[in-house]
């Protein structure tokens, strides 16, 4: 093309250069290709380029030498370099070259000076020498090479620099030639003549490339510039920056810069293929840098972004670079591995042996990397590789790597190559020289196993062999041997291939050996090519031993030529000879010549031959028994007194073979020991002491463990021989201790350890020194026993470093060096003078030893040792004060584990750094915490978690205290660390426990836990990502929490989620936060706001911190370009959305929820208006959804924003919105026309009542539809619509819409949905409504649907119905007892409700209405008022204890009620109405209640006339449960007064109780009365519990049986209380009890006890109790307790006590009845006898037991012989001048009387003339008992008596005028029913003889019967009873004055 020739680019005439340069740059805008293709092929076969690559560097210095001079007259040049950040410097060079165009002026000066002087000397001398013109000659040739140098920079530079301006041109198509153009650009900028034109180029070639990377062009030109240029000294440096942390952005490198700006361009995602291949040059050389540096990690994630199989990329390159960097650091493991395997997915079948190359690094773990990621080449797992032989030399060389790992995962790859290795050995030759020894390992075995595979390749495998041994042995010379290695190579060759060696093959190889490798000049190789000769005859020896045997004799034989080479040889001959001598049979002779030979041997002062001896001559002595201890002897000679030290130590070795040979038990055979003993105490001669500590050196090491008892038994001669004074034998014992050391097993160690322990503690500084020492030796262990002791014995060393003897701290110094000077890790071995000045010094020294080991880049892993001497350090580092030391420590722990060779070597620290660890997780400061938690991730990682059973519960136990967030905080980072280290599954199966804790009752858990998510995603990266949605449910409920803390953590995690996932996650996280701002919580929608705007400003591309000031919120600060992000990568649909919400909650109820919303709008909206134009359809869609939700804030903050629409848009809006509205209530969806009605209520409530006015008759049929719509939400709404509307409209709004819904009643298909509507519109107007409404549903009889209707308005009406109970009450009460089952139930439903919606101002007119309808003669009224009292106390929210008395009294009373239905309502009501109560309040009840229960037993006697009173409710099942907790309450926790009234009224209550109701509660009331009638109360207390228990042991009968002992006891004790009524009343319950007793006798034998031991009142309480014992029982005590009693009641009626005598007397006639007939009589007898004696006393307790006797057992006595004497006593007794005596003879001839009068019918009674005397008795008390008598007598047989009748009437008369009264009365009721008056007025007729008319008449008026709740009790005068009963106010004082009176 003319544009690039002389007319154009190649022009003289820079104008026309330029308009070439245009004009390409504007064709290479339109037609690229075309142009590019063209100028391609002109660079490619531009003849300059080539002319360039032949300059030499002659030609370049002369083009830099000035005009006139010559090239070697130019002094020194000063050559252009470049800086790291691209700038040129100046470099002196002592080469000619590049001038500095700073000093061209001086440089023209000085010309100018010179040609002057030229002149001057021509001038001067015309004439020219040879020398000159040659000068000239030469000047003019140089000048030909400048002008044709210059030509040269001139097209190149002009090519260069149109390929820079036409990439500009377009960059687009330019960046796609990137690769070719830089090949091209590239190698100039190394050019001497066109670099800066090139680099010039390259900086703009690499503005070509993707944005924003283009930013950083100048400096990845500056490095392409240094990579290109081999500046190794900058680019060293530059590296060198970024190797420690770079804290300030001013001073970062060339490198730095690039790395941080590849970082950013590849936040979005990968950089296309041209842009990365590119730039890929300057990452290779970064991680090319022998050491790690801080750009390491973000190159690799860089490359891990650009690994795609399809893309052109640079694969072996990345490949390659990738093995070097996991070389360097072996913790990239994890993350380059998977690098590699995906990159090897792009190769193609011909770069598989370039992909191999990583098998011959030095690394186990880079050569697995390899193999792993060779098997994702697609054609090795398609198995479809051809045959390469590259390819099968690296797979044939890792399939015998020493590492089995390696072998066998080579064993896979081999299988997939498919063929066999063939015999080209060509690589595996080269293998065997490579640089690691591991490759020439394993090549030797390879060769092996090929000549194995292809036995007839041996002998030309062997002679190339050998071939290269003489082609490396050869090129060494004089110099340095650097050829080694190969010959090295050769040597492991021939020891691999000696067993596939030919029987042919054994003199070539022995030849070779011996003419050439026996003489190497390099002792490794020398020793190598040994051990392969004797691997030689180990393994062939035996069936050619007479073909070897000359051949090593012959050489033996052989005079030498050269002295010091033949003495080489002839070492590795005599020994190949011994290893070829055990093959011989044992009497052979040769064996002893070779022993000698080999004895000769040891004496050359060579370890490795002596050692080799050694080992040749064990086998060899089973032929020298006989000798043995000669040989043995002459060794220990040449041990202990040879003059030289390597005869003495060949001895020892000797020694050690020959001992070996004969065994251990050699040993004590020849003496050994002993000699060996006496040889190192031996203090004369220390020869003897420093031969015997060789021999046991030696013995260590051949013997191995077999020596190990001797060891033992050693220890101590060593522990001297450490202080020895010769410093010979103190070597010798540390190399004896060395040797010991390294063969102690196990056991060993753990038996010398503590003895050398111990030596520490020794007082004696020598014997500490020594132990000191042997600990030191330790560090020679074998690498098992050296982790297992090194941990023990570096803190006891440690120690010893501060101990008072200088010598000793010494030796403590030395130790630990020995300790680090068998570290393998070549990092820390350099470090050990750090390291033990840290261990030495720790205050001084800790923080920089941790600094020093911070900034060590460790490409090896640590050993034992290593650990042994850093964790001291790092121990005390983590216990420093200073936070930077701890930061720095807890960093080194983490590093350690990762790092180590074997992670169980860590295992004996694990007890020691990690409670320090621990301590450091919950530092203060959160940077240490971080540190401390990344460290404590490493150690489970690299361990395991089998080694930290107790660290997870650790974490998860802090992690829920109660302490200060910082330790949460710290166990939340550790944790997530931990979880990240234990791997997924472990994290999946705690992840539910974690989120189930952040509901966690306890807030401290709560904070843990959601802490737990601030640090999950930091530690788990993209994994976490998966788990998202289990996750945002707890952080958003965290959000809501009433814990500030709780809601900090909660936020900070949210805050985390949105950071690291806002891009990659937005699916999962933007729904969620979404979610969270309609949510009913404020705190929630606070932060779900907040969360959203960091989404949105992450996605905008701002920070979101930008201060929004002014109250106008048209402006914000966002940009048009923000807004298009956002509308990018949200989509415009789902933008809308969120905006709207935004715009939504602006209106929030909260504060901080309005403030949030409103930051967000302002930050990522520009222009309100115009947003709010655009989303106005998605924000009326959303506020609808919103208006219908089923949260009242929500709902509240969508009317808010609606309503500010309105009043912001006004009119504009209204004519809009409304018929929108109208339309929404055709939506089939409910919820949204819920929505349209709440949104019509906003729009009323905002807009003004004029500009409703317009818009009436669109609302009022809209909001009428809607109260009927089908849906109970809309209608609900629609209520509320109304309200608005009757605010505007007023009475309108009624008169249009409720006559509607009321004619809507009547219809059944609208009936439903109109009584709703009703509902909805009294909700919000009850007031006004209700007045229209009432009036037509409570017309009577009641409908079911008013009964409905009613219920349902209740509900809404609520507290409007206050001022309307009187009108719906009765009508629902009405209905309740409708006979129709459904007006029933429907009914009684509304009622509920209208009994349940009143308010407090209800209650009194609820109350009274209530009470009105319990007093109504309809029993259904009665029934449904008690069921609406006792549903108002369960159910009602309302305060009711003080109407609760009237109620109950109310109910009790109803209890009585002649309704059956009735009486359950009541009982159940009160139930109620008592379980309403508070506890504490019941007591104070008693009171009322016993008023209640005594009118209901009035009541109910009133209707019984006679028999027991029960009263129907108390007959019911459960019948006592309402009632009984009042009672029960007052005796448990009532006052002394309040517990007797307690008892009182249960007493009360239980005598009304059915028998069978009462049954299940007796166990319940009687445990509290027992337990309190044992307490100290007063004795009203204990009598009224004891007459309740009366009572129930009347009624409760069987059901008492379990407390029978409790009673017992109880009622024993109270016999004996001070109180005559409690004694009297306990008497009476003990006869009670015991009918239910079937074991009396030991309660008779306590009672007879008791009776023997007291007096007085207690003596009478228990002869009561004893009367009723026998009373009710008397037949179950046997005989002899009844003898018993009855002995000592003849006593007890004789004492001078009337008590004590009444109650015996009484008891007596009560036992009589069990006597038998003999006892009676003679009983009889007695008491007659005692009758007639002077103390009336005796006489009167005679007369009470015979009455007694009259009572209980009249029959026995009165046919009992002494009955005559009997009736005669009584006689004498009518005639005794002591009234009690003549009154019991009265009471006795009364009874008798009786029972006379029952017996014999028809006869008349002799002794009725006794009676009648006794009428006429001075005594009062004795005519009255003879006035009972004489009616019981009648009451039983009138006839007995009607023959007295005319001796009786006269006194009868005279009776009814006595001035008694009681006389009186009893007079009447005799008069009653000896005339029988009740039974006709002739027997009234008959009485007026005797008496006057009127009486006769007003005695015939008298009930016959007494009060027929008292059954008159025989034995007590009715009369009397009739009395109590008149005086008496109820039972319980009636059965108290009975105890008094009749006990």
């Amino acid at each position: 093309m003319v544009l690039f020739g002389s007319r154009g680019l190649l022009s003289s005439n820079s104008l026309e250069q330029r308009a070439a340069l245009s004009t390409l740059s504007t064709l290479m805008s339109l037609i690229p290709k075309d142009i590019f293709l063209e100028f391609e092929k002109l660079l490619k076969n531009l003849p300059e380029r080539g002319l360039h690559d032949a300059l030499s560097e002659n030609d370049v210095k002369i083009f830099y030498t000035s005009e006139g001079m010559l090239s070697t007259e130019q002094g020194v040049y000063v050559a252009e370099t470049l800086t790291t950040n691209g700038t040129k410097e100046n470099v002196k060079s002592s080469q000619p070259g590049r001038k500095d165009p700073n000093k061209r002026d001086a440089t023209s000066m000085g010309r100018k000076d010179s040609m002057k002087a030229t002149k001057r000397n021509v001038v001067g001398d015309k004439g020219k020498t040879p020398k000159e013109e040659a000068r000239e000659l030469q000047l003019k040739e140089e000048a030909s090479v400048r002008e044709k140098v210059m030509v040269v920079q001139k097209i190149l530079s002009v090519f260069l620099g149109a390929l820079g301006e036409m990439a500009i041109a377009n960059p687009v198509f330019t960046h796609g030639q990137l690769p070719s153009l830089v090949a091209f650009v590239n190698p100039l900028l190394n050019s001497p003549i066109v670099s800066d034109v090139a680099f010039e180029t390259m900086l703009k070639l690499a503005r070509c490339i993707a944005p924003p990377l283009d930013q950083w062009a100048p400096e990845i030109a500056a490095a392409y510039r240094i990579i290109t240029t081999q500046q190794v000294l900058v680019l060293k440096e530059a590296l060198l920056k970024v190797e420690v942390e770079v804290k300030q952005e001013r001073s970062m490198g060339v490198f730095q810069r690039i790395v941080a700006g590849l970082v950013v361009s590849c936040n979005t995602g990968p950089l296309p293929a041209d842009s990365f291949t590119f730039i890929f040059p300057i990452l290779e050389q970064i991680l090319l840098y022998p050491k790690k540096t801080n750009l390491h990690d973000d190159v690799l994630g860089i490359i891990s972004m650009h690994l795609d199989p399809v893309l052109p990329l640079p694969r072996l390159r990345m490949i390659s670079v990738l093995y070097h960097a996991l070389s360097v650091v072996p913790a990239y493991q994890v993350s380059i591995g998977p690098m590699l395997n995906e990159l090897c997915l792009g190769l193609k079948q011909d770069e598989v042996a370039q992909a191999l190359c990583g098998v011959y690094a030095k690394d186990v773990h880079v050569r697995l990397a390899c193999l792993n990621a060779v098997k994702c080449i697609p054609s090795v797992v398609g198995r479809s590789l051809s045959q390469d032989v590259d390819v099968a030399t690296s797979i044939w060389i890792a399939l015998h790597d020493t590492e089995k790992l390696i072998a066998e995962s080579a064993e896979d790859v081999w299988d997939r190559y498919g063929f066999d290795f063939g015999t080209n050995y060509s690589g595996l030759y080269r293998a065997l020289s490579h640089v690691n020894y591991s490759v020439r390992a394993a090549a030797a075995e390879a060769l092996a196993a090929a000549i194995d595979e292809n036995p007839e390749t041996t002998q030309e495998t062997l002679s190339n062999l050998f071939s290269l041994y003489i082609r490396d042995i050869s090129t060494g010379g004089d110099s340095v041997d650097t050829r080694w290695i190969g010959r090295q190579g050769i040597a492991l060759a021939l020891h691999s291939a000696a067993d596939v060696l030919r029987t042919k093959d054994l003199p070539v190889v022995m030849t070779f050996l011996i003419s050439r490798a026996l003489a190497d000049s390099n002792m490794d190789v020398r020793g190598r090519m040994i051990n392969a000769g004797i691997m030689i005859i180990d393994k062939h020896g035996k069936d050619n031993v007479a073909l070897l045997f000359p051949i090593f004799e012959n050489y033996l034989n052989k005079k030498a030529s050269d002295e010091e080479k033949y003495d080489l040889v002839r070492e590795g001959v005599v020994i190949f000879t011994g290893a070829l001598a055990k093959h011989l049979s044992r009497d052979d002779p040769k064996v002893h010549t070779v022993v000698e030979k080999l004895l000769e041997v040891l004496n050359t002062p060579s370890e490795a031959v002596q050692r080799a001896v050694s080992d040749c001559l064990s086998p060899l002595m089973p032929s020298k028994q006989e000798d043995g201890q000669e040989l043995v002897s002459r060794l220990l000679n040449h041990l202990m007194h040879s003059e030289k030290y390597g005869e003495r130590r060949g001895a020892a070795f000797g020694l050690a073979g020959v001992t070996k040979g004969f065994g251990i038990s050699s040993l004590k055979k020849y003496g050994i020991m002993a000699i060996l003993r006496d040889g190192l105490e031996d203090r004369n001669s220390a020869k003897s002491r420093e031969g015997a500590l060789l021999g046991f050196e030696c013995l260590c090491e051949k013997l191995g463990r077999l020596f190990e008892p001797y060891v033992i038994q050693m220890l101590p001669l060593l522990l001297v021989s450490f202080s020895d004074p010769v410093v010979a034998v103190r070597e010798a014992a540390e190399c004896a201790a060395r040797a010991m050391m390294s063969q102690l097993s196990g056991q060993g160690v753990k038996l010398v350890l503590p003895s050398l322990l111990m030596g520490l503690e020794d007082k004696a500084w020598r014997t500490k020194q020594s132990s000191v020492q042997l600990l030191g030796a330790m560090a020679y262990c074998a690498p098992q026993q050296l982790s297992q002791c090194l941990p023990k014995i570096v803190p006891k060393l440690t120690e010893v470093l501060t101990d008072t003897h200088p010598k000793v701290q010494s030796a403590g110094q030395m130790a630990l060096e020995q300790v680090g000077s068998v570290i393998r890790n070549p990092e820390i071995s350099a470090l050990v003078p750090t390291l033990l000045m840290g261990l030495t010094d720790p205050n001084e020294h800790t923080k920089h030893s941790l600094d020093i080991l911070l900034q060590t880049t460790f490409i090896n892993s640590i050993d034992a040792p290593s650990l042994a001497l850093l964790v001291p350090i790092v121990h005390r580092g983590l216990r420093e004060r200073s936070a930077d030391t701890k930061k720095k420590a807890a960093q080194i722990v983490g590093n350690m584990c990762s790092l180590v060779t074997e992670p169980k070597d860590m295992i004996p620290y694990i007890g020691l750094l990690l409670p320090e660890v621990k301590k450091v997780l919950v530092d203060p400061i959160p940077e240490v915490r971080s540190v401390a938690a990344r460290a404590i991730g490493s150690l489970i990682k690299g361990m395991g978690e089998e080694h930290f059973p107790d660290l997870v519960p650790w974490l998860l136990e802090t992690l829920k205290s109660d302490s200060s967030n910082v330790e949460r905080s710290g166990a939340a980072q550790g944790l997530s660390e931990v979880l990240a280290a234990l791997g997924k599954e472990y994290f999946e199966s705690i992840l539910p426990d974690i989120i189930r804790n952040c509901s966690h009752q306890r807030a401290s858990v709560r904070d843990g836990h959601l802490t737990l998510f601030k640090y999950l995603p930091r530690s788990l990266g993209a994994i976490f990502q998966n788990y998202l949605q289990q996750v945002l449910p707890a952080i958003l409920d965290g959000l809501a929490d009433e814990n500030e803390s709780v809601r900090d953590a909660a936020l900070s995690a949210g805050h985390v989620l949105v950071e690291h996932y806002a891009t990659t996650s937005l699916p999962l996280l933007l729904p969620a936060v979404e979610d969270g701002i309609f949510s009913d919580n404020w705190r929630i929608r606070q932060s779900s706001v907040e969360l959203l705007g960091d989404l949105l400003f992450k996605v905008a591309g701002t920070s979101g911190k930008a201060i929004l000031e002014g109250g106008s919120d048209d402006e914000g600060a966002s940009t048009e370009a923000q807004g298009r992000a956002i509308i990018d990568v949200l989509g415009k649909d789902k933008r809308n959305e969120v905006l709207a919400a935004v715009y939504m909650v602006r209106t929030d109820v909260s504060l901080s929820v309005r403030q949030a919303a409103l930051h967000v709008w302002k930050t990522i909206v520009a222009n309100t208006p115009k947003t709010l134009k655009e989303i106005m359809p998605v924000l009326m869609n959303t506020l609808i959804s919103s208006l219908a939700s089923s949260s009242s804030e929500r709902r509240q903050v969508a009317g808010r924003s609606l309503g500010e629409l309105v009043r912001k848009l006004g009119e504009r809006v209204l004519p809009l919105i409304i018929p929108i509205l109208s339309q929404g209530l055709k939506d089939a969806d409910p919820s949204r026309r819920q929505g349209v009605c709440i949104g019509l209520s906003e729009v009323m409530a905002s807009a003004g009542k004029q500009q409703l006015v317009n818009f009436m008759e669109e609302l009022i049929p809209t909001i009428r539809a809607a109260l009927c719509d089908s849906t109970l939400e809309v209608r609900e709404a629609a209520g509320t619509a109304f309200s608005t509307l009757y605010k505007s409209a007023g009475m309108l709004a009624i008169d249009e819409i409720v006559p509607t819904l009321l004619h809507a009643l009547e219809d059944d298909d609208t009936s439903d949905t109109a009584l709703d509507g009703l509902k909805q519109i009294l909700s919000v107007r009850t007031a006004a409504v209700l007045p229209h409404i009432l009036p037509k549903l409570v017309n009577l009889p009641l409908s079911a649907f008013n009964a409905h209707a009613l219920g349902a308005l209740a509900e809404v009406a609520g507290p409007g119905l206050n001022f309307h109970l009187g009108t719906i009450l009765p009508a629902l009460l009405s209905g309740m007892g409708d006979d129709d089952e459904e007006v029933q139930g429907l009914a009684k439903r509304a009622a509920e409700t209208v009994v349940m919606v009143i308010d407090e101002d209800g209650i009194d007119p609820l109350i009274s209405e209530l009470l009105k309808g319990v007093g109504d003669s309809q029993a259904s009224m009665r029934t449904g008022c008690a069921y609406l009292i006792g549903y108002l106390f369960k159910n009602s929210k309302l305060y009711l204890v003080d109407e609760a008395p009237n109620m109950i009294s109310t109910l009790i009373v109803l209890l009585s009620d002649s309704d059956s239905l009735t009486v359950e309502c009541a009982w159940e009501a009160l139930g109620r109405v008592v379980g309403s109560l508070p506890k504490e309040v019941l007591p104070s009840h008693i009171k009322l209640v016993r008023d209640a229960i005594s009118t209901a037993r009035d009541k109910e006697r009133r209707k019984r006339k006679g028999g027991p009173v029960l009263i129907p409710g108390l007959c019911l099942p459960k019948a006592l449960q309402p009632l009984l907790p009042i009672f029960l309450q007052g005796l448990i926790s009532g006052s002394a007064d309040l517990r007797e009234q307690a008892a009182q009224g249960l007493g009360e209550l239980i005598d009304v109780t059915g028998e069978k109701s009462l049954k299940e509660f007796v166990i319940p009331i009687t445990g509290p009365l027992i337990r309190i009638i044992g307490d100290r109360f007063p004795w009203q207390v204990k009598s009224a519990i004891l007459t309740t228990l009366v009572i129930i042991i009347s009624k409760g009968g069987i059901a008492l049986k379990p407390f029978l002992p409790q009673l017992q006891t109880t009622f024993i004790k109270c016999l004996q209380d001070s109180t005559r009524t409690v004694r009297s009343t306990a008497a009476l319950a003990l006869g009670k009890l015991s009918a239910l007793s079937t074991r009396l006798d030991p309660l008779v034998n306590d009672l007879l006890s008791t009776l023997q031991a007291s007096d007085g009142g207690v003596r009478e309480a228990v002869l009561s109790a004893l009367k009723g014992v026998f009373k009710h029982a008397g037949k179950s005590v046997s005989s002899a307790f009844r003898s018993r009693v009855h002995t000592l009641l003849k006593d007890l009626i004789q004492l001078d006590d009337d008590h004590v005598r009444n109650s015996a007397g009484r008891v007596l006639g009560i036992i009589s009845q069990y006597m038998e007939d003999g006892e009676l009589l003679e009983l009889l007898q007695t008491l007659t006898e005692l009758a007639s004696t002077q103390n009336w006393y005796v006489r009167h307790g005679c007369i009470i037991a015979f009455a007694s006797m009259f009572m209980h057992c009249p029959s026995a006595v009165c046919h009992s012989a002494a009955f005559p004497s009997v009736v005669d006593c009584l006689r004498e007794a009518l005639k005794d001048d002591k009234f009690p005596i003549r009154e019991t003879a009265t009471k006795a001839l009364g009874r008798l009387l009786v029972y006379q009068a029952q017996e014999e019918p028809s006869g008349p009674l002799e002794l009725v003339p006794l009676l009648i005397s006794a009428l006429q008795d001075d005594s009062s008390e004795v005519r009255r008992r003879a006035l009972s008598g004489l009616k019981s007598t009648v009451k039983a047989n009138v006839f007995a008596v009607t023959p007295s009748l005319s001796a009786m009437g006269p006194v009868l008369g005279l009776c009814l005028k006595d001035g008694s009264t009681p006389v009186r009365l009893a007079a009447e009721r005799c008069i009653l029913h000896l005339f029988q008056l009740t039974k006709g007025g002739e027997n009234v007729q008959a009485a007026q003889k005797f008496m006057t008319g009127l009486d006769a008449r007003r005695i015939s008026k008298l009930p016959e019967h007494s009060h027929s709740w008292v059954h008159p009790r025989v034995g007590m005068d009715s009369l009397l009873v009739e009395m109590l009963m008149r005086c008496c106010v109820s039972p319980k004082a009636f059965i108290q004055a009975l105890a008094l009176l009749n006990p």
